[in-house]
């Protein structure tokens, strides 16, 4: 039902340390600690960040380990600059004995994270794995730690359960606790946004396979509009008949047209075949997507349709569909979408 533009490359989620700057904490003034300065900078020594870690522990690490002078310094520096709240947790390669404010720069670049691997939103476990592989992994191992998992429970490892973000797996980090990160995050996400709990009679499988749907189908823009119209054709009784399911059977990216052939794949998954949400989620949603599968924006549509890239239209009539399709099969001749 929905045509959609070249496959679309999304930005990954950073892996936030998730920095607490609380009002007792901040007690520190300008210039009335001890810092290094930037000739004294010795060699490097990695540093490892712990998921949840409050600005004054992140202090007192690097102070333990030699990057700082005082945690003081690198405390002031935190509670000072609003981009602390974006370190990421994990192993970072630091210099030793630098100033506190070239030790935040430090933990903000992403080419100090040993193994740092980015897994975009909306992809298969499939492509993980191939992801994993490319940074020391093996298919073979990676197939095996998947059933030695702790998955949440209503949830399986089959799909959508590795949260896409950017990671940290330096040397030495097996397969099973590379996958388990993933598997964890995902733990976390849905029991704070609270899908965990399911919302409107959906079940958290159903919904987290609504957010993969979402996050196949459109842009961020474009998410809660998605949302309505798969709840609107499921209270109707309609087939949700969406192409990224067919893509997601036949395991192809980047294809914008569909033949009447590949809608009649026998498959579960096939939305055009079967009625209902497909058996389990299509991809690994981000939090965006999740969001949207609970909260849709409001709205009469059962019909949406990218007519030309970044245009994408919705529709509660079946002949304002059915032209708008016309116009987009004309762009797409047009080579609009680029390579057909």
């Amino acid at each position: 039902m929905k045509v959609r533009g070249l496959a679309r490359v999304a930005l990954s989620l950073l892996l936030i340390a998730g920095i607490t700057l609380g009002m007792h904490e901040i007690r520190v003034k300008v210039g009335t600690v001890a810092d290094y300065v930037s000739t004294s900078a010795g060699a490097d020594v990695l540093v490892e960040i712990p998921e949840g870690a409050t600005g004054s522990q992140i202090a007192r690490i690097l102070f333990d380990r030699d990057v700082v002078k005082s945690s003081e310094s690198f405390f002031q520096v935190a509670v000072g600059d609003p981009r602390s709240s974006r370190i990421a947790p994990g192993v970072h390669r630091l210099q030793m004995r630098i100033s506190a404010r070239d030790a935040l720069t430090q933990l903000l670049d992403s080419t100090r994270i040993p193994g740092l691997v980015t897994v975009p939103e909306g992809s298969w476990r499939s492509e993980i794995l191939s992801t994993l592989a490319t940074s020391g992994f093996t298919i073979a191992a990676l197939s095996k730690a998947l059933k030695s998992l702790s998955i949440p429970r209503g949830f399986s490892a089959r799909e959508g359960v590795f949260f896409p973000a950017q990671y940290s797996f330096p040397n030495g980090t097996t397969e099973v606790r590379a996958l388990q990160a993933m598997v964890d995050r995902f733990a976390t996400e849905v029991s704070v946004s609270g899908l965990s709990a399911g919302r409107d009679g959906f079940s958290p499988l159903q919904l987290l396979t609504i957010a993969s749907l979402i996050q196949a189908e459109g842009d961020e823009v474009d998410f809660g509009k998605i949302s309505q119209v798969i709840r609107n054709r499921l209270k109707l009784g309609m087939p949700l008949q969406l192409d990224t399911t067919v893509h997601y059977i036949k395991h192809t990216r980047g294809q914008i047209f569909l033949s009447a052939q590949s809608t009649q794949l026998a498959s579960p998954y096939n939305t055009y075949l079967h009625y209902g949400l497909p058996p389990g989620p299509i991809g690994n949603p981000g939090r965006a997507a999740m969001e949207a599968s609970m909260n849709p924006t409001m709205g009469d549509w059962i019909f949406f349709i990218t007519v030309k890239p970044g245009d994408t239209r919705f529709t509660a009539s079946n002949g304002e569909f059915l032209r708008w399709k016309s116009e987009y099969e004309k762009n797409y001749r047009a080579g609009l979408f680029g390579k057909k």
